[in-house]
């Protein structure tokens, strides 16, 4: 244990603040006018302090489309909506025929951020 760890411990001091990451499965590249994209996600902390929480928004930049929550929560642009489970689901069902692309952020209770972009072209194949 180093000297300044050791001060920390007998001063009562921990940690509070983690670094962590958001991880996705593949998520598909092409979507039609209507379809939905299910995009599972994983937040992985470096470390656990009891008191943290986490909170999610997203932003469109490039896209016509809703993204939902597994909760069934419709999203709004750029407002910010409880994380409560470490594993879950976003689900975006495309309203445009232009590449899309969405910026999602999930930040904690200390300030910082993790950016997630999702890029989608559209699918003009038709169905056989």
């Amino acid at each position: 244990m180093s000297a300044f760890s050791k001060n920390q411990v007998e001063m009562g001091i921990t940690q509070q603040s983690y670094p962590f990451t958001i991880e996705t499965m593949p998520v598909t590249k092409k979507l039609k006018v209507g379809e939905t994209a299910e995009i599972r996600c994983q937040l992985k902390r470096e470390g656990y302090y009891i008191p943290t929480t986490y909170k999610i928004r997203f932003f469109q930049s490039d896209a016509k489309g809703v993204l939902k929550m597994d909760n069934g929560t419709l999203f709004l642009p750029n407002d910010f909506y409880p994380l409560e489970k470490e594993t879950f689901r976003l689900y975006y069902t495309s309203a445009s025929t232009d590449q899309q692309t969405i910026d999602v952020y999930v930040e904690d209770s200390f300030g910082q951020v993790q950016q997630l972009t999702l890029s989608f072209n559209n699918d003009s194949s038709e169905d056989s």
